[in-house]
């Protein structure tokens, strides 16, 4: 699929969807607690439906309606399951489904696409061999089996990617004995943050540092069956946001929740440094693009998710713009610095690539070309963006990638003025 964008100004009202971070966290506690839970306004995309494809594997029932889903969850007892499970496009899946299927006593696989086949798992399996599983996988990545039961124990885990360390905070509470997790290297703390909110709301026992290095995890605990909202994606949001900005449009988006823990929503106070009027509602958030943005300087550790917008924001901006301190951009669905570096100096960008993010001379503006997704949805969407302020027209190509997280992205966008021509 293709998407072709041109010169637009962005206005009116939109809605974002819901988390993909919140809905997969849900769907696996929803998987192993006892009873039915019922998930109002998820995410249904490629990587939340991979996440319920985990979920059916275990043992779990799955109701999928248009505004709920409903899981009957195993109570802590995953059946034996023969098949490999693919989980597509979604790391977040794979890293947490990983880490729960070692609690059972029979081989669990799993594997995924050509992108999911590159996302590093070797800190994680080493984790699970410390606590008891057994763990096969040629080269650290998919495809992939462990069999466990996970007993617990001690273990400490790099935390280069924050869904190693989520995965086991899912899975440990349900070990057969108390266990000890070190972290060191953590990146993207907020992550952590939402898991650890979604345990407490379980009333599961994990006490842990400050600074999130060390955590102490209570084993032969259960979850319980639960009804909760999904809050509005921030991830998702930032890339109305960057549409306003760069376009000079004004936007209201919906039911965005600050005092969520969703890193991400810090991006909104990027984007005021770099010019842009926020105002926030109970119900909406109106932003307002300005004439000209400035650059910003950004340390994005805990927002990694924002690069690729963030990258088309200061293209646009006049002057030097640096993203700093986000290495894990590299391990994402693909190496996020080197692809936003390579497909925006085809539209005239002048980018110095850091190993860890990006210098940016912004110029005010950026030339239409055709460019690639690479296979990533934030790419697509973003290099989608830039093009609504440039003077020629932008091709995207791969833009099917954007369904991973955001199916409705180019209907929602022409709704609100983006002149997107989808072949």
């Amino acid at each position: 699929m293709k998407i072709f964008s041109s010169k637009s100004v962005l206005s009116g009202e939109i809605s974002v969807p819901g988390s993909k971070s919140h809905s997969i966290r849900v769907v696996a506690i929803a998987t192993m607690a006892e009873g039915s839970s019922t998930i109002i306004s998820p995410l249904s995309s490629g990587d939340t439906l991979s996440s319920l494809v985990a979920s059916e594997a275990f043992g779990a029932s799955v109701e999928k309606k248009n505004d709920f889903w409903r899981i009957k969850g195993v109570g802590g007892k995953i059946k034996p399951c023969n098949k490999i499970i693919d989980l597509g496009n979604s790391g977040t899946s794979l890293r947490i489904f990983t880490a729960l299927a070692a609690l059972c006593d029979s081989k669990y696989s799993f594997d995924g696409d050509s992108s999911l086949r590159t996302r590093e798992m070797r800190n994680l399996l080493s984790s699970l061999q410390d606590l008891g599983v057994e763990t096969n996988s040629s080269n650290g990545k998919c495809p992939l089996s462990v069999k466990g039961p996970l007993r617990g124990g001690h273990t400490s885990i790099e935390g280069k990617s924050s869904q190693f360390v989520t995965a086991l905070l899912f899975s440990t509470p349900l070990a057969q004995k108390n266990s000890e997790i070190i972290i060191t290297k953590l990146n993207e703390k907020p992550y952590v943050e939402i898991t650890l909110d979604w345990l407490k709301r379980q009333q599961i026992e994990i006490e842990h540092e400050k600074d999130l290095t060390h955590f102490r995890v209570k084993g032969k605990q259960c979850y319980k069956s639960f009804e909760s909202p999904i809050p509005a994606d921030f991830s998702t949001a930032t890339f109305p946001l960057v549409g306003a900005a760069i376009t000079g449009g004004e936007l209201s988006i919906r039911n965005l929740d600050f005092n969520d823990r969703q890193g991400d929503k810090e991006i909104f106070s990027v984007m005021e440094k770099m010019g842009v009027t926020v105002t926030k509602g109970a119900e909406w958030t109106i932003v307002r693009g300005p004439s000209k943005l400035k650059p910003v300087s950004v340390d994005l550790n805990a927002t990694p998710d924002a690069l690729p917008a963030l990258a088309v924001a200061a293209c646009f901006a006049e002057g030097r713009s640096e993203i700093l301190n986000v290495p894990q951009a590299r391990i994402k669905e693909t190496d996020r610095i080197a692809c936003m570096t390579r497909e925006l100096r085809k539209m005239g960008a002048d980018i110095e690539e850091l190993p860890d993010g990006m210098i940016i001379n912004g110029r005010g503006e950026l030339a239409g070309a055709t460019v690639e997704g690479h296979g990533d949805h934030r790419i697509v969407m973003a290099l989608a963006i830039a093009g609504l302020a440039t003077g020629k027209e932008t091709c995207v190509n791969g833009a099917e990638a954007a369904e991973v997280t955001y199916p409705e992205f180019a209907r929602d966008f022409i709704k609100i003025g983006a002149k997107f021509k989808v072949i």
